[in-house]
């Protein structure tokens, strides 16, 4: 019977206790979101990046935005433009410069040299690009197909993980 009485209590009490004025809101909701969201990256004020996005979800705690539907151009050291990216969705942190890149990601480089793997990533600090998904690479004279790679941004060094394809030329094994 206590129980119940004391049950009792408790909801009738909720009824008329102090109700807050506002909400707190969820630890993993936006701090802002935009659409279409165009942005230019620069270094000394020279072009690096355009990035596009149909949505940008930021969240200041993290310092990382979450895009849909990526287009990123990218540029040389004197704003010329090196390739472009496009994705289904990315993260950037834009603390440390990292970004990453998800669902069926192609990268094309302007001499025609083509990437596609489902997930990619770019380390600032390294200035490296990397992926633990399988990858096929393409440009005139080189096919390299995959289990993962990492490259410098402009895909002239390419070491893929358990590798398999063919190679245009000739290479020589080093001696054991």
């Amino acid at each position: 019977m206590r129980v119940a009485a004391l049950l009792c209590a408790l909801l009738l009490g909720c009824d008329t206790g102090i109700k807050p004025t506002a909400t707190v809101a969820a630890a993993d909701s936006a701090d802002q979101v935009l659409f279409n969201m165009s942005h230019f990256v620069t270094d000394a004020g020279i072009q690096r990046a355009h990035v596009l996005a149909d949505t940008a979800y930021f969240y200041s705690p993290a310092q990382t935005a979450e895009l849909r539907n990526v287009h990123i151009t990218f540029y040389d050291q004197r704003g010329a433009e090196t390739s472009t990216l496009t994705s289904r969705e990315g993260t950037y942190h834009w603390r440390s410069g990292d970004m990453e890149a998800r669902g069926h990601v192609v990268v094309v480089r302007t001499d025609g040299a083509t990437l596609r793997t489902e997930v990619i990533r770019y380390n600032q600090v390294r200035n490296q690009v990397s992926s633990d998904q399988t990858f096929v690479f393409d440009e005139p004279g080189r096919h390299i197909e995959g289990d993962g790679f990492t490259s410098d941004p402009d895909f002239k060094v390419v070491t893929a993980t358990r590798p398999h394809g063919k190679a245009g030329g000739k290479f020589t094994l080093p001696n054991q």
